[in-house]
């Protein structure tokens, strides 16, 4: 599902957690920090009080007592955030390089750019594996989506490399999800040029609700005829799921493999306090086939196997298709 590369910078305070150790005080001051930002960014506002209170309660009875470390703090304070809203994109952390660089000026925009295609372009852009199988049986193999404006040309190439396919496996297993344009730029790349309307997103801030077509115009050729298999499995989640959803839904794609993660709201990792981070989700997914989402239940498969079994279901699927 949707997950920023580029952080937005929220700064709520400036002053310092103690040096040293957590002190009671300290830890009250990171919980009233990350409930305000709760209410006021959450996507869900009745969930938002709920963790509020929760964090509170514990709090009150001294169950954040006994820990003195960061890090630790941070864990247990985001499992319990997710024990209420079983969110899986909920989040806190403690991380001094991380909170300081949200606190800069905004970075010179050339400079950002190359900073971050530096970083994902050593992941080759979340490309990890491309092939055709015997039979002209085109094979990609995907660990994440990186934005279309780093790895644009990098996603073309591949499709074009696939795009003599007479089937075509996506391979999502592990998947880590990253940036709907990505999303947007494959699937336009298995229909025609008249546009598809793939997913919609609703958003806290402003109360608006956006959409999501596949593309009228891609560089080279299309695959809009050819059957394609989609393969998933526990580990798979946000925009991975989302890719797989709006795949299995449009009818355009058999799902394989294990159900996936179920994490379908995105959002913004935010400052809260001193070096403590939240990730707080902002928005929500809202197909506009089944007027939901994948959240907390994840992608269920066409054809529910093991992991490890769904690259050879997928192939033998293509085969007997390809042979009819």
């Amino acid at each position: 599902m949707k997950q920023l590369i580029v952080l937005l910078i929220i700064l709520s305070s400036t002053v310092k957690v103690e040096a040293q150790n957590l002190t009671n005080e300290s830890k009250r001051h990171i919980i009233d920090a990350i409930s305000f930002h709760l209410k006021d960014k959450y996507v869900f506002p009745d969930i938002a009080l709920s963790m509020e209170a929760d964090l509170l309660k514990r709090w009150q009875v001294g169950e954040y007592d006994h820990i003195v470390d960061k890090n630790i703090f941070a864990d247990s304070l985001k499992n319990h955030l997710y024990m209420v809203s079983k969110d899986k994109h909920i989040g806190v952390s403690y991380n001094e390089v991380m909170a300081s660089r949200l606190r800069e000026p905004k970075e010179d925009p050339t400079e950002e750019f190359n900073r971050i295609n530096d970083r994902v372009r050593k992941f080759n852009y979340g490309f990890e594996e491309l092939k055709i199988m015997e039979g002209n049986v085109g094979y990609l193999k995907l660990g994440g989506f990186a934005p279309t404006k780093y790895a644009g040309k990098t996603a073309s190439s591949a499709m074009q490399f696939l795009s003599n396919s007479d089937a075509l496996i996506v391979d999502l297993r592990d998947n880590m999800g990253g940036d709907d344009s990505m999303i947007q730029l494959l699937i336009s790349y298995l229909y025609s040029e008249k546009p598809v309307r793939l997913n919609n997103f609703y958003h806290k801030e402003g109360d608006e609700t956006t959409q999501l077509w596949t593309l009228p115009y891609v560089e080279g050729s299309r695959m809009p005829d050819i059957p394609v298999y989609v393969l998933i499995n526990e580990k798979t989640i946000s925009a991975g799921e989302e890719f797989a959803y709006d795949l299995k839904h449009l009818k355009r794609a058999k799902i394989i493999g294990e159900t996936s993660a179920g994490a379908a709201n995105f959002g913004e990792e935010f400052v809260v306090y001193g070096d403590f981070i939240a990730w707080i989700p902002t928005g929500r997914a809202i197909n506009p086939i089944t007027k939901t989402n994948w959240e907390g239940k994840g992608v269920e498969p066409h054809i529910n196997v093991k992991s490890v079994d769904a690259l050879d279901t997928a192939y033998q699927l293509a085969k007997e298709a390809l042979n009819e």
